[in-house]
């Protein structure tokens, strides 16, 4: 019987990921299968326990539930405990290992993907949620000289600021103070793009040959890029390379294996 793995959230018709880890099955030989699965709100634990029941080996968690699947993991990587979120289980004999390969998605993405390098540069870091919190710990590591959080509740940017201080330049702004300043590379973490909406950024926040980084996938033409293009941005990205880049981080962690992502990303680019 194929090894039985699934992606867990609410909703869950929307997700590509069914596509994407079929893609890597087949291009590794992997004998597993691959489905959605719906929970209903307020019982993740019951149908996590249930889909264990029925052998599955692991699960990708979307929203709203990567907190809750934190906190029932009984151990957790190093970067999931600093995200303080999980988007990936791995179901083990009497234990759930939590996992967070959001931040390496990105960050493979920009760095290998689209070429830009990290190191040095000044990032904006567009807000505090669970999609930005589990980013700053993979971003911090290429050292770049700023990690500057701007969110609309700005308390939730100086609580990031105070968490991950210790290991890079984090610092917390309010969007009124980004007035002057330039950043070689803007990502959007909010869910600004999903209502089609524009995080309320000011002209010339964009430094010259910047990257404008969206994190939500599926249209490219998002108002965060189209602001971006407006300011004469010329590199810029939606985020389905971090969405194929996370899979591959999760598929490697539960099959041991590393599939190529190129073929997939072109695959899901020329579908959008």
């Amino acid at each position: 019987m194929s090894d039985y793995y699934a992606v867990i959230g609410n909703p869950v018709a929307h997700s590509k990921s069914p596509l994407i880890h079929g893609e890597f099955s087949r291009q590794t030989g992997q004998d597993m299968r691959y489905e959605k699965i719906l929970a209903p709100i307020g019982e993740f634990p019951t149908v996590v326990t249930e889909f264990r029941q029925h052998g599955g080996k692991g699960l990708n968690v979307t929203v709203p539930f990567k907190l809750e699947a934190f906190r029932i993991s009984t151990h957790h990587t190093e970067r999931a405990d600093a995200a303080r979120a999980v988007n990936t289980l791995v179901l083990e004999d009497e234990a759930i290992l939590g996992d967070n390969t959001d931040g390496a998605g990105l960050v493979r993405d920009i760095t290998a993907n689209l070429k830009f390098s990290l190191t040095g540069k000044r990032v904006l870091l567009i807000g505090a949620g669970g999609a930005a919190r589990g980013v700053i710990m993979p971003l911090l590591e290429y050292e770049p000289s700023i990690l500057a959080v701007a969110n609309r509740t700005q308390e939730k940017a100086y609580e990031l600021q105070q968490r991950f201080s210790s290991s890079g330049n984090v610092v917390a702004i309010d969007y009124a103070d980004l007035h002057g300043e330039q950043f070689d590379l803007v990502i959007n973490a909010t869910s600004a793009s999903l209502n089609g909406e524009l995080p309320p950024l000011p002209a010339g926040v964009f430094a010259a040959e910047s990257l404008a980084y969206d994190m939500m996938y599926g249209n490219r033409d998002t108002p965060f890029l189209q602001f971006a293009a407006l300011q004469g941005v010329t590199h810029f990205s939606d985020g389905v390379g971090m969405l194929v880049e996370q899979a591959a981080e999760s598929f490697f962690l539960w099959r041991g294996v590393r599939p190529r992502t190129d073929t997939v990303i072109e695959m899901l680019r020329s579908h959008a």
